[in-house]
């Protein structure tokens, strides 16, 4: 598995991202990937700010095409966007084959492989050091999952959520971040695109088939919780979601000491299913343990806090709807985004 370091220079592909949630990948990449990001790639806001667009403090180009960014010379060129369909149009796949014919190394996040352009290319191989990683690969030697993560000593901490794409995978990035500058010997599970390109560790869930989804996760897991005494892991979909399949092999896979819950504030109602309640905060939390602890078949797993994702809000309401919630839940919470996580990261180490 390949990983983006401080040595790699990146260009984002972010076609219409920038502005909805289709470039969440990319934009992630930004926050919390380790390498230099030279340039993003957006037609629609080229020449704009970024810090006027999306809030982030970063003095990077935005470009109209693949071409324009091979000017910054990038070595690695991440597909961050997920197009409706899951599929890049022509047009942006001829952009790709471009920045691979002019010798950049490429990302791809997408379902659809890129590895099999390489026989496209002028005599059927890429140029020496260049390479493809699509990351949407089952791994090799799947099980089904046992339960066999509850035997490890570490304490697992997984991020659930009321709805797709609130947060859960930047909560635990962020805990990351503040568990490391502690010093605490701490682990990321990745489970997802973006996640995966930004560590380098873990799987792509939504790769393996569901028969095998526990054990991708136990087998990740016990790998990398063998060798830390804090594991956190990417939490995928939610219970709630009527398309969602991810979470309780995330749940049995992981056998987590711990939840916590991921939502957006406000929001009342699944995201493109209008017709789907998210209930009250509560119910949702006992929803979440009755499963982790499987009617007395596994431990008991308490739903530690709320990741409060208020980045819609102004500063002074943000911090109104975070004490609503705690009051209103009874658990701690705080939005490690805006705020930080190193109150959440002392909240679960006086956890049990």
């Amino acid at each position: 598995m390949q990983h983006l370091t401080n040595h790699h220079r990146v260009a984002i592909l972010l076609h219409r991202g920038i502005r909805d949630r289709s470039g969440k990948t990319g934009l992630a990449f930004l926050r919390y990937g380790e390498a230099e990001v030279v340039a993003l790639i957006d037609e629609d806001c080229a020449g704009e700010r970024l810090a006027d667009l999306t809030g982030i403090e970063r003095e990077i180009p935005i470009v109209a095409s693949v071409t324009d960014a091979l000017a910054y010379q990038p070595d690695t060129l991440l597909i961050g966007v997920a197009p409706s369909g899951g599929k890049l149009p022509d047009s942006w796949w001829e952009e790709v084959k471009l920045g691979i014919l002019a010798g950049v190394s490429v990302v791809n996040g997408l379902h659809s492989p890129m590895t099999p352009m390489i026989e496209d290319l002028p005599g059927g191989r890429l140029q020496k050091g260049q390479w493809i990683w699509d990351i949407r690969q089952e791994p090799p030697g799947l099980g089904i999952g046992k339960g066999l993560a509850g035997k490890l000593s570490c304490q697992r901490i997984l991020t659930v959520g009321t709805d797709m794409a609130v947060g859960k995978m930047s909560t635990g990035l962020e805990l990351r971040k503040a568990a490391i500058a502690q010093g605490l010997n701490t682990k990321f599970v990745a489970t997802g695109q973006g996640g995966l390109m930004i560590v380098g560790e873990g799987i792509p869930l939504d790769a393996v088939r569901v028969d095998f989804a526990a054990g991708a996760v136990e087998q990740a897991v016990l790998d990398l919780g063998s060798r830390c005494d804090l594991l956190l892991i990417e939490g995928q979909g939610s219970l709630l979601h009527p398309g969602s399949t991810a979470t309780l092999p995330l749940i049995r896979g992981s056998q987590p000491t711990g939840l916590i819950l991921v939502h957006r504030a406000g929001q009342t109602h699944i995201h493109n299913c209008p017709h789907v309640e998210i209930p009250p905060l509560p119910a949702v939390i006992a929803l979440y343990e009755a499963v982790a602890r499987g009617a007395g078949a596994y431990g008991p797993v308490r739903v530690e806090a709320i990741a409060l994702n208020t980045a819609h809000l102004k500063p002074k309401a943000a911090r109104a709807a975070i004490a609503q919630v705690q009051q209103e839940t009874g658990r701690f919470c705080t939005d490690v985004v805006r705020f930080g996580a190193i109150e959440l990261l002392h909240h679960l180490h006086k956890t049990p």
